[in-house]
């Protein structure tokens, strides 16, 4: 895949339109009520900021959590959001966030403190802010699990520890584009440092024992927890990346 065509599948999957369209929808509400200079730099300074460590705490401690499979409202919503992906690493169809997940965290984590900071355009300058972050996101994310090889060394080096996270040891290498807060709370690592392989890298910990106590996912997947269908070798961390 050349980088043209990975930009292509990009910005034609329908996640991406539509944040792209509520990027919009927010600058046109910004337009009809602005916020003063001060609050909107703020804002967006706050939004940029809190950003990484924001996904981190969800990656961590929600997507990776082991009670929301055991919650029948919460089981769905895991399955999509993150245990599908980590049974199939380069399935496009899951590899973008869900709307009905991200949507509402973004206006949680972005629109609500920038209306405690500058208003209807705070709110609106906020949530425009966390939706083109989500964005950035997911072009690197796109970077690093569809089958295009960087050239450059820093995507090389951030795309093999993502591959590691998926393919060694889940329990590590949070981040996306940034792994500065991996660094504070010591999740960081390079495969090398941890030789022996995650038993649950590709489930998550629902393993078939634990299906049968909290049948949940299982049943809306159809099979029981496995390994992924496919894996792109041009994915997978190269010996120069770590």
């Amino acid at each position: 895949m050349t980088l043209r065509e990975l930009v292509i599948a990009y910005l034609q999957h329908h996640v991406i339109v539509a944040y792209l369209a509520l990027v919009a929808a927010s600058a046109s509400v910004f337009a009809w009520r602005p916020a003063d200079v001060v609050p909107t730099v703020a804002t967006i300074t706050l939004v940029v900021v809190a950003y990484p460590l924001i996904w981190y705490a969800l990656h961590r401690w929600v997507l990776h959590s082991q009670w929301m499979f055991k919650t029948p409202l919460l089981a769905g919503t895991w399955k999509r959001i993150h245990y599908d992906h980590h049974r199939d690493p380069n399935h496009l169809e899951v590899l973008f966030g869900a709307l009905h997940t991200t949507v509402p965290t973004l206006l949680v984590v972005a629109a609500v403190p920038g209306w405690l900071i500058g208003g209807l355009g705070g709110a609106a300058a906020g949530f425009a802010t966390g939706l083109l972050c989500t964005c950035f996101y997911e072009f690197f994310h796109c970077i690093q699990h569809l089958s295009y090889k960087p050239r450059v060394k820093w995507l090389a080096v951030m795309k093999a520890r993502h591959m590691e996270h998926h393919f060694h040891d889940e329990t590590g290498n949070f981040g996306i584009t940034n792994f500065a807060w991996d660094r504070v709370f010591g999740t960081l690592y390079r495969r090398v440092e941890r030789p022996a392989k995650s038993p649950t890298v590709f489930n998550l910990g629902y393993t078939d024992a634990v299906a049968v106590r909290y049948p949940w996912v299982a049943q809306r997947s159809h099979s029981a927890p496995a390994r992924p269908r496919v894996a792109d070798r041009t994915s997978r961390p190269s010996p120069d990346g770590g």
